[in-house]
Order: C-alpha cells, then structure tokens, then sequence
C-alpha cells in the first residue's frame, strides 16, 4: 500500500523525503509511479495557473518542514508584516533561515533523524540538548554558535548506538559542523536559500499569501 507520505510527494512531483531511509532507495513510490495518484495517465495535467504555482510551492515547503498550515502561514506572515528579525534580507532568504534553524530540522540536517516527522518525535522525547541544556521543543530556533547535543543517558540506547554506524557515510551541510564520534553538532552560520538548497521557489510562496 501506499501511506499518505508517499502520495504527497507524487502529487506535488518531487521527492521530500517524508519517510526516511525509504525515500533513498529504489522502493520509493515517486521513483516507481512518478504521476499524481488517482490518475490512470502517467503524464502530468496541463498548464497549471499562477495561483496553482503557488499553491504547490507552498505545499512543499510546509511538507517538506512537516508543519501545519497555520505554522507556515504564521511564519510567512511575519516576514510580510516586517516582524522578521533579519528583515534586511530577501523574503526568502528571511524565510529559509527561519525554517532551517528550527531544532527539528537541524537534528534532521545533522543525520541524526531521517525524517522531519523522525527528528520532531526525538526532539520532544527530550534526546537533546543545545548549549548543555535540554530543549525538547521542536520549533525552538537555533542561533549561529549552538551546539548539539545527544544526551549521556539517550547514547546508551540501541537507536543511538546504531545511530554511529549510519553516520559514518553522512555529510552535514556546510553551515553545521558535525562531530559524528561523539553524536554532537554545531550551528557554524545560518544559511541563505541558495546554501539551505531546497527545491522550492520562495518567491512564488510570498505572491501566494500576498493575493
């Protein structure tokens, strides 16, 4: 069967990496039916409207971060109304910083989850610590210069200890440093859109909640 995840991800036509380790091989369902689901034809419909771009990019990103709608909205709507702290940059620059400093993406970014949805549930089980401390909420936004953390007693877990092996092959982004040893990362810079590499057009999202 396919689960939900999978058809997200056909729908809106390109991978999200929504269910982990799955999504990276050939058991993947937009690699076997790359086609909207509920569909006979195995071609793509025809011109989709500005509204409808916009709509999709939207989907996508909210997807991708696993957020709910009024998260998202929430997040491009104070970029719009000029509550953005880094207001001095582009919209969606502003907007890729805000979503990827979030705690659960990084624990995503750094390999120690291998889905959005994964790295959220580790994070409220309270697996991590930033700068020493625990922090158990998923949306807490990370600063240049923070530092994280699997917690002494979550290390001694099976998870964890597999966990060292799968990194092995790991690569983190070039704005996280990653100490695979010892399940520790960092927070070297806060990355733009280009460097956060998303197959999203931001600009389109923005015209989207403008409307």
């Amino acid at each position: 069967m396919i689960g939900p995840k999978c058809k997200i991800c056909r729908r809106l036509g390109v991978k999200l990496f929504l269910k982990g380790e799955r999504c990276f091989g050939q058991k993947c369902e937009i690699i076997k039916r790359n086609y909207p689901p509920g569909i006979r034809s195995k071609k793509r419909g025809g011109k989709i409207s500005e509204y409808g771009k916009g709509l999709m990019e939207k989907q996508k990103a909210k997807n991708w971060y696993n957020l709910s709608e009024s998260q998202f909205a929430s997040y491009v709507n104070n970029i719009l109304s000029g509550g953005s702290k880094d207001s001095n940059l582009s919209t969606g620059d502003q907007l890729m910083r805000i979503l990827e400093s979030r705690f659960d993406n990084v624990v995503f970014r750094l390999g120690f989850a291998a889905s959005h949805s994964e790295a959220r549930q580790m994070v409220n089980h309270g697996h991590f610590t930033v700068n020493g401390k625990k922090v158990d909420i998923p949306s807490y936004e990370l600063i240049e210069g923070d530092e994280i953390e699997v917690k002494k007693e979550s290390r001694e877990m099976p998870k964890f200890q597999e966990l060292k092996k799968t990194l092995k092959g790991f690569t983190a982004p070039l704005w996280l440093t990653l100490d695979k040893d010892n399940l520790k990362g960092k927070v070297v810079k806060l990355p733009t859109a280009e460097e956060a590499n998303i197959p999203i057009e931001t600009s389109l999202i923005f015209e989207f909640y403008s409307k």
